[in-house]
């Protein structure tokens, strides 16, 4: 087996490194000394960059601008992303847009998806529920009335809300009783954004739905849709996680590496060093468990369980291990690692925020279990 990755997928890499070495973590107020949020919008000077370097397009086809590159090439480019806390919904964008292409009619393909790939368009994901670790597509109700569904719910902390122009909303068909996807633009009527703030100090919105009609062009109702959606959020997800605990290590290393008791490094005590390699296991189980959920959904190849059975392991690898590397991070930080002036206390937020995202490790595991129980390993 050959598991170096394509040319295309290191050019990727290579773009994201250059777009994303610019990016200060600590390039806006730090969420343990402000109130609200920390700013009012995503970073858009970024958002530009990106759009520039085509990684918006990634993964669409041609002849919608893209590349045509896969979800191991986006996580890739999202592994780059978390090491420096980039402030902008990449992964939302990306998943909404791919999700369209390949599941949307030719029309509203048409009219979206180009503009996505450019930037010139934002979309974002609702997939919080009503609580942010229930099933997404049961908070809302959707009802076909001739050429318009009609949705009524309520979707929690949804990412970026207040600058994308469109959410893409599951939720559960009255009539067929099966998940649809529903476009609705920000400050359509009968809908409206309440604020809410992540760990992180990042805006999220809690998005209410009150009779909010939507075109049927704008609704996807194929099988298969919001399941293809879901676990390339939650893969993406993951590849966030192992980007950003990469980056919480070698800012470890570094500082234990150049820290001295008793007249030596700490790193060279064994203390230190044990539980630095500990992490550094962790780092290579989400790794291991992230491109194998990636390549699964990149090729559509068989296994023993379901894809989202791949989706859920990674995610429980990447929930748990993110945690126990900031959590070590600081330990071996001392009281630096609390510092404000210090970066590490943003990763630490932001690693809570990835480690609930889509679920906690408890969730997966019990998702992964009924998954066991509903197919035998024989």
């Amino acid at each position: 087996m050959d598991f170096t990755f394509t040319e295309e997928q290191q050019a990727a890499v290579e773009a994201a490194k250059a777009v994303f070495g610019g990016v200060a973590p600590d390039g806006v107020p730090s969420p343990s000394l402000t109130a609200g949020a920390v700013a009012d919008d995503f970073d858009r000077a970024l958002w530009a960059g990106l759009a520039d370097a085509d990684l918006l397009s990634l993964l669409l086809d041609a002849r919608h601008g893209g590349a045509g590159l896969d979800a191991v090439a986006l996580c890739l480019v999202l592994r780059e992303a978390g090491r420096v806390l980039a402030r902008v919904p990449l992964l939302e964008n990306t998943a909404a847009a791919v999700t369209v292409q390949a599941y949307g009619g030719e029309d509203l393909a048409a009219d979206l998806l180009a503009r996505a790939g450019r930037g010139e368009t934002v979309l974002t994901v609702a997939a919080g529920g009503r609580t942010g670790h229930d099933s997404a597509e049961l908070a809302v109700t959707a009802r076909r009335e001739d050429d318009t569904w009609v949705l009524d719910g309520v979707q929690t902390a949804v990412p970026w809300a207040q600058g994308a122009d469109f959410v893409l909303v599951p939720a559960q068909s009255t009539g067929s009783g099966r998940p649809v996807l529903a476009l609705v633009p920000r400050g359509h009527e009968g809908s409206s954004l309440a604020e809410q703030v992540s760990t992180t100090g990042e805006r999220l919105g809690e998005l209410r739905l009150d009779s909010v009609r939507v075109p049927a062009r704008d609704v996807i109702d194929a099988d298969g849709a919001w399941e293809s959606l879901r676990v390339l959020l939650a893969t993406g997800t993951c590849a966030l996680a192992l980007g950003l605990g990469e980056g919480v290590l070698r800012m470890t290393s570094d500082y234990t590496g150049k820290r001295e008791q008793f007249g030596h490094p700490i790193a060279t005590f064994q203390a230190v060093a044990v539980q630095a390699a500990d992490r550094y296991i962790d780092l290579r189980a989400m790794e291991a468990t992230l491109w194998q959920a990636a390549w699964r959904i990149s090729t559509g190849a068989g296994g023993a369980l379901p894809v989202s059975g791949d989706v859920a392991v990674a995610k429980i690898w990447a929930s748990e291990g993110v945690r126990r590397v900031v959590q070590t991070a600081q330990h071996l930080h001392g009281g630096f690692g609390a510092d404000v002036e210090y970066p590490l206390h943003r990763y630490h937020a932001w690693a809570k925020h990835l480690e609930l995202s889509l679920g906690p490790a408890a969730a997966h595991e019990e998702a992964l279990g009924d998954l066991l129980a509903a197919h035998p390993l024989g």
